[in-house]
């Protein structure tokens, strides 16, 4: 029995082949290993963890005994060896019993946050896990807890980010989050829409996936914003519930979260695909359902509360003065999330509104609501390779046009984000006929293209930045 080169153990110990031929967990932190040579050595690793369930010593950063730290590891070999507990006495680990019994679990969703343009950090969208109890509904589901892989961050850090997240200069750690909070800093500071990927594991895999993160709370790994991301993670975490999909060997130089999420669902591991709006997706979305009347009126309202004074407002239907109003105060609770004196004046408004639907005896109008963005792993594949052939002053030609990622404006829409565009590592390499030799056309390294529209909801500017070379 070969334990050591078995699936599951280099799933738990994060095992990669190197180009070398031999074996390199990418886990960064030396506590993560019961044997010095752990990192690199996976029978050592697994002869110094079975020596370790024998001991009381408190290990990793948490400061536990090896059977409570590494839960994962104890029982999968526990499966393999059937130990005998007069001779190994299971550890009670009642901090782990305690925050595994916090989830209640019954199911996995990957959550997937579309991109957001205006932060670097976010163009190409996030991926992390919610926990959904055994109680909770789709409603309640918010109050569910999440599992987020991310950088850990100096509070001054700025453009810094961006250079040092691509050499992998910050560790990276797991954290438990409440869903809400994440909604509330995804969907209604950042107005992006939120994707809900519910998996149909089973039990077992869930309890696994749970087990793993806990251990991986003892650990980081140094993170990297284009390859060891947090997709990447993300994907490790579902390896470890079933080992038998090989989803990182899909990614050996970078990965694009909307690929994975694609991976998953490709894999058959998706069972439904819940969309939750942004607010600015909900407010665009309802003002397009009213006439034309109550759109000048929302307006009006958004600007001005005393506008509710109006008669022609009042000449409303209630029904229809309720659905401004509450689509007014969705407004403003957009633009107050910033927090802070810069949305003061947005919650003063709000609150008007407010009063003005609390006096309305009517019942709020439910109303369907699509985000603008279809489901974002129906859209095109990031990377592209292309041929073409051509004629330019009387001279024919060859070319090659090669992208790493992502999206461009001529590419299908659904699934990216409308009128924006990045693009990353493209190059062409063309060749005239009467030359020996090919040449670089044009390469970019980065390219980003934000085309805001504008109109009485939304002022945001429009912007390029475009950094490479091209053969003039």
């Amino acid at each position: 029995m070969h334990l050591a080169e078995e699936r599951e153990w280099h799933v738990l110990l994060h095992y990669r082949r190197t180009l070398l031929g031999g074996t390199e967990s990418m886990q960064d932190d030396p506590g993560f290993f019961l044997s010095q040579e752990g990192k690199t050595n996976s029978q050592a690793e697994l002869a110094a963890t079975l020596a370790g369930f024998f001991s009381e010593e408190l290990i990793g950063r948490s400061k536990q005994p090896a059977q409570c730290a590494f839960v994962a590891r104890y029982y999968w070999l526990n499966e393999k060896l059937r130990f005998d507990a007069t001779r190994l006495s299971p550890h009670p680990c009642e901090r782990f019993t305690r925050w595994f019994d916090e989830f209640n679990a019954d199911a996995i969703t990957v959550i997937f946050p579309s991109g957001f343009m205006n932060n670097p950090s976010s163009m190409f969208g996030h991926t992390f896990l919610r926990v959904d109890g055994k109680e909770q509904t789709p409603q309640t589901r918010i109050l569910a807890y999440t599992i987020n892989y991310a950088a850990q961050l100096p509070a001054d850090a700025g453009v810094e980010y961006a250079i040092k997240g691509i050499f992998g200069a910050y560790p990276g750690y797991f954290s438990t989050i409440p869903y809400y909070l994440k909604v509330q800093e995804y969907r209604d500071i950042d107005n992006r829409d939120i994707w809900e990927y519910r998996l149909n594991l089973t039990a077992p895999q869930v309890r696994r996936l749970l087990m793993h993160t806990w251990e991986l709370g003892n650990a980081y790994f140094d993170y990297f914003f284009f390859g060891e991301n947090c997709a990447y993670h993300i994907l490790s975490l579902l390896e470890a519930a079933e080992p038998s999909v090989h989803l990182l060997d899909r990614f050996p130089v970078y990965t694009i979260p909307i690929d994975t999420v694609r991976l998953v669902r490709e894999s058959g591991l998706v069972g439904e695909v819940v969309s939750r709006p942004s607010r600015s997706t909900l407010v665009r979305r309802k003002r397009a359902s009213m006439s034309a009347d109550e759109q000048v009126w929302f307006d009006r309202l958004i600007r001005n509360p005393a506008n509710l004074q109006s008669e022609g407002f009042r000449a409303l239907q209630q029904d229809r003065q309720a659905f401004v109003l509450e689509t007014a105060s969705d407004y403003l609770l957009q633009h107050s999330a910033v927090g802070g004196e810069e949305g003061t004046p947005f919650r003063d408004k709000n609150r008007a509104i407010l009063r003005a639907r609390s006096e309305l005896k009517v019942t709020p109008r439910d109303l369907p609501i699509e985000p603008y963005v279809k489901q974002p792993d129906l859209g095109h594949g990031t990377s592209r390779i292309g041929i073409g052939a051509g004629w330019r002053n009387h001279r024919a030609f060859e070319e090659t046009n090669i992208r790493a990622a992502y999206h461009d404006l001529l590419d299908p829409e659904p699934g990216f984000t409308p009128d924006a565009q990045i693009e990353i590592m493209s190059l062409s390499l063309r060749h005239y006929h009467d030359q020996s030799q090919a040449r670089v056309e044009r390469f970019s390294p980065i390219s980003i293209v934000s085309l805001a529209p504008m109109d009485s909801l939304s002022q945001l500017p429009s912007w390029k930045v475009n950094v490479g070379m091209q053969t003039i």
